[in-house]
């Protein structure tokens, strides 16, 4: 039997950045997973703190080269890639100098968002799955981690369906702990439609803040997971409206098994 194959999408992988919840979910339940058997492809972005000399980056020129158009305006695509040794297993890198060069990860020194998040969310999801296209690479699921990639969902749904590639996917999203507390650019609901999607796809984004974003997430996929033990309880509520399998948090102990049994269900 194929192997099934599952795409991991996340806002941050220890030890590229300092552990977290997240951090080491998306670092061990991939390695994990590949070890029950699966095939994994992990992503995540390049921020300017991670250090690209001690962790052995190095540019996927085959990869890189593409341009993406947000907000009428191209920005090129870099995909770079880093080994962790000791789990067998690959991280690719989303980068681009005008998003992704500053040393902090969402916030400024001074601790407030940065204006062009939405922009920074929007190219991450649509340059990982652009460079899952270069690679020819079908995910059976595609996996996400933080609100940095909501919108993978949407356009999994609504942009990306008819790719041979993606026609299969099942889209999961896990909800953490990470929220932003100022809504983003209003102007996302504008730059988030792709050809074929209308402003009813994401009516959710005319207050685009942490609590909408998600639910717009949770909408557009197909199962949800709650990853850290508090998450919004606003989302708490709604998860059950949703009437999406669920899966509720689940200890260090224990939770790759459970997340696999549950991957199994989804399929």
């Amino acid at each position: 039997m194929e192997k099934k194959k599952i795409l991991y999408i996340s806002q941050e992988i220890t030890p590229y950045l300092p552990e977290s919840e997240m951090s080491e979910i998306a670092r061990y339940l991939p390695q994990g997973v590949q070890e029950k058997g699966r095939e994994i492809r992990t992503f995540m972005p390049r921020y300017g703190c991670v250090n690209e000399r001690r962790n052995q980056l190095h540019e996927v020129i085959r990869l890189s080269g593409m341009n993406l158009v947000i907000d009428d305006t191209d920005h090129p695509l870099i995909i770079k890639v880093a080994s962790i040794q000791a789990a067998r297993m690959q991280v690719y890198f989303i980068d681009n100098e005008d998003y992704f060069h500053r040393k902090q990860v969402v916030v400024s020194p001074k601790g407030e968002e940065f204006a062009d998040n939405d922009e920074r969310a929007l190219f991450f999801a649509r340059g990982v799955l652009e460079t899952v296209i270069k690679l020819r690479w079908a995910p059976d699921l595609i996996h996400c981690h933080g609100w940095m990639t909501s919108m993978v969902p949407l356009f999994i749904k609504k942009y990306y369906y008819n790719d041979p590639l993606f026609e299969q996917s099942k889209v999961v999203y896990s909800l953490y702990n990470d929220e932003f507390k100022k809504p983003l650019n209003p102007e996302i609901k504008n730059k988030i439609l792709l050809e074929g999607m209308v402003p009813d796809d994401v009516s959710l984004l005319e207050n685009p803040d942490y609590v909408n974003l998600s639910k717009l997430a949770i909408n557009y996929s197909d199962a949800v997971i709650q990853g850290t033990e508090k998450i919004n309880p606003e989302l708490e509520k709604f998860i059950p409206e949703s009437g999406k399998p669920f899966l509720g948090y689940q200890p260090k102990e224990t939770y790759i098994d459970a997340y696999d049994e549950f991957y199994e269900k989804v399929w």
